[in-house]
């Protein structure tokens, strides 16, 4: 028997069509926009590193690894070859290492893969890339928990932790993204993020100082280069910070972030349209902190929303489509791209299972938003309230429905760049 039938023949389809979208208008919403360009980048974070406690801990002859991580984080392979060269001025050898947790699939191939979507590549560093799933024993934490870190990084003589900071999708705390995270959960690789999440998110953000300073008492870290990125996901602070001034610093660097966050400035939505998720748009697929649906139920979002539709998986992102299970309807498209061995070891380490299951899905990208605004309950029918965007990476220009118009003129957030215009289908149904 057929999963599911042709477009043509479609019982949601013919559903779908009975629904008619509102008219959309395109707006900017405006954030602080302060950044570095890529260009200038090297020599700060040269700069940064020079002035920081770690420049005299980097002695000629050492080797030194230097964290590789699975975000899409801006900039990254820049700041890591910028971390290297700066090793090698001081003598030393620098080698970058896969930082994930179960990324990847949980397997070297898949990790190194997902460095390679980057540009972080032996050729571009200029200095090798070892990686490794095995991990080595640490030491316990003050509850007896096991602790460990990636075998290969472990034996260099010291570490260089670089992370983006950043508040989490899942847990809050002191310390979320970050080099801290990185530490326990990049570092610990499959077994050693599986320990970390075994009894799931509420009580991460007290447990990962505690399990970070045993990581950082028994691996040689030295410090971190802590990366911070506004709204439009560019570059807008980079710290290099010695391990000790790790704990005293990052904080304040999540809340810096956190004020940059990109959000929509609306509320009260009847449906969400993301163009597209991925693991390289956020750890869900598409941060809650700007969906305001998160996939633990101890944090609730600002942002509330009673249907979202997601049409389609980022190239990035390789078939891993955890953040599927946030989304109220999806398109088949998106569906025959996922790859289970590339979504579900992340998962299961995390031990939260909703993330990754199958929506109800569409033939076209118009069948899936208009089922998403027929099933609605309790909305003006004839003045539905709908916000489209590409990602939740990309916020700078979003589109809104046209019963949005005057509260957009009215939001000095806003800046309506568009009058209503029909949605733009090609003759597939699908968004140009």
């Amino acid at each position: 028997m057929a999963l599911y039938s042709r477009e043509e023949n479609n019982v949601v389809t013919q559903l779908a069509g009975t629904v008619q979208l509102p008219r959309m208008f395109r707006v900017r919403q405006k954030f602080d926009e302060q950044h570095f360009e890529p260009e200038e980048i090297p020599a700060i974070v040269r700069e940064e590193l020079a002035n920081s406690g770690m420049a005299g801990r980097i002695q000629p002859g050492m080797e030194v690894a230097i964290t590789g991580g699975s975000r899409g984080v801006a900039n990254i392979a820049i700041v890591l070859k910028a971390i290297a060269d700066f090793v090698k001025e001081k003598g030393a050898s620098p080698f970058v290492f896969p930082a994930m947790g179960s990324h990847g699939g949980a397997t070297v191939e898949g990790q190194l893969e997902i460095l390679a979507g980057y540009g972080v590549t032996e050729e571009f560093l200029g200095c090798p890339i070892r990686a490794t799933m095995e991990t080595v024993y640490l030491g316990d934490t003050e509850e007896g928990m096991h602790i460990f870190g990636d075998k290969i990084a472990c034996a260099a003589d010291a570490i260089i932790l670089c992370n983006r900071i950043k508040a989490h999708t899942a847990f809050r705390g002191p310390y979320e993204s970050g080099l801290v995270k990185m530490a326990v959960i990049g570092m610990g690789k499959q077994h050693g993020a599986e320990q970390v999440h075994q009894n799931g998110f509420s009580d991460l953000g007290r447990l990962l100082p505690m399990i970070g300073r045993v990581v950082m008492d028994h691996a040689p870290i030295i410090g971190g280069v802590g990366l911070v990125e506004n709204a439009f996901d560019q570059t807008c602070r980079i710290r290099a910070l010695t391990a000790e001034e790790i704990w005293t610093e990052e904080p304040g660097l999540l809340q810096y972030s956190k004020e940059r966050l990109g959000r929509i400035y609306a509320q009260d939505l009847d449906v969400l349209v993301v163009d597209r998720i991925g693991k390289d748009c956020s750890g869900d697929g598409m941060d809650p902190n700007v969906t305001g649906r998160f996939a633990v139920p101890h944090i609730q979002g600002e942002l509330k929303v009673q249907h979202i539709a997601v049409l389609d998986l980022t190239e990035e992102t390789h078939g891993n489509c955890n953040g599927l299970g946030l989304a109220d309807v999806t398109t088949k498209r998106l569906v025959d791209k996922i790859d289970v061995d590339a979504t579900y070891p992340n998962v299961v380490t995390s031990t939260v299972l909703c993330t990754p299951r199958v929506p109800l899905f569409t033939h076209s990208d118009r069948a899936c938003i208009q089922i998403a605004l027929r099933t609605c309950n309790y909305i003006d029918r004839e003045r539905p309230r709908i916000v489209r965007i590409r990602d939740t990476m990309h916020l700078r220009e979003i589109w809104m429905s046209e019963a949005m118009l005057e509260e957009a003129r009215r939001n000095p957030h806003l800046e309506v760049l568009s009058d209503p215009e029909p949605w733009a289908f090609d003759e597939a149904g699908n968004l140009w």
